[in-house]
């Protein structure tokens, strides 16, 4: 097998009869092999699937021929190595948590910019961009000028807002993320608090850098997704990030080097909290590891 195909795919739409198209999704999912999350709440669906690409196409089909997803866009990228051990079909109060039932994306959402013109955008000195992400994404990667919020978790972005944003002041915001919900659900909620020109990038930064040329590119780093490749490069390649299994944090080949580094145990994010009952657990886990290498 050359290697394996990797989706990525969301869609604001109402749903109902969650229980039921959570068994099929696992039905389908399970009986071609694929692996990796969706989730599924009234609000919509989100997931990142991986599998043979034969697999994919399939799943790709089944999931179009779902009246409400006729129209789903996917991303697409190669790994050699099965980036998820499992497969998870969730149910949740919402497919990206921000706990502010007013950003209803399916009613109301900002402008979106395609690839190819995000950087005219945010090249303009009269724009405001905003790096949506958390803050451990955002210290591997980002596009160049823009604003870090410092956030550790998306349902902490409404306080950012109301502290450092003001309609008055800031006339047009630029917001982008991974593959683009959380920038959407965040452009719904900035509307519905007098923004009246706000824009998000459409298919997040990974949609950009699978399409935008390197030599075009504006983006710096690498970009940090929720699976076991930790990260990935200009045109999706894959990125020089491992992840610390204590913590989940993409840890650099600095990090490696630095004494708090510990293989399974601590990385310098999270050495701090490592009590003696922690450390005891993260080795068990570590040696059992080991064992089924």
């Amino acid at each position: 097998m050359a290697g394996w195909s990797v989706i990525t795919f969301y869609k604001f739409v109402t749903l109902s009869e969650l229980p039921a198209l959570q068994a099929r999704l696992l039905d389908h999912c399970a009986t071609h092999g694929i692996k990796g999350t969706i989730l599924l709440a009234t609000e919509g669906i989100n997931g990142t699937l991986a599998g043979s690409p034969e697999a994919i196409e399939v799943t790709i089909e089944y999931l179009r021929s779902v009246s409400q997803f006729a129209d789903l866009e996917f991303k697409r990228s190669q790994t050699e190595v099965m980036p998820f051990q499992r497969l998870k079909v969730r149910i949740k109060p919402e497919i990206v948590t921000l706990g502010r039932p007013e950003a209803d994306p399916s009613q109301r959402v900002g402008i979106y910019v395609e690839p190819q013109d995000w950087n005219a955008l945010i090249l303009d000195p009269e724009v405001l961009v905003i790096d949506t992400r958390n803050q451990y994404e955002v210290t591997i990667g980002s596009f160049q000028g823009a604003v870090n919020p410092g956030t550790d978790s998306f349902r902490q972005f409404p306080e950012y807002v109301q502290q450092h944003l003001d309609p008055n002041q800031h006339k047009k915001i630029a917001m982008f993320c991974t593959g683009g919900i959380r920038c959407e659900k965040a452009s719904a909620f900035l509307l519905t608090q007098g923004f009246q020109e706000v824009y998000h990038l459409k298919g997040g930064i990974l949609k950009y850098l699978e399409t935008v040329p390197a030599e075009s590119s504006l983006w710096q780093g690498e970009c940090f997704v929720f699976d076991e490749r930790v990260a990935v490069q200009q045109g999706l390649e894959p990125g020089t990030y491992e992840m610390c299994l204590s913590c989940g944090r993409p840890i650099s080949e600095a990090d490696k080097a630095s004494p708090a580094y510990e293989a399974g145990i601590s990385c310098p994010y999270c050495v701090e909290n490592l009590t003696p009952e922690k450390r005891r657990r993260q080795l068990a886990r570590q040696q059992l590891r080991e064992t089924q290498r």
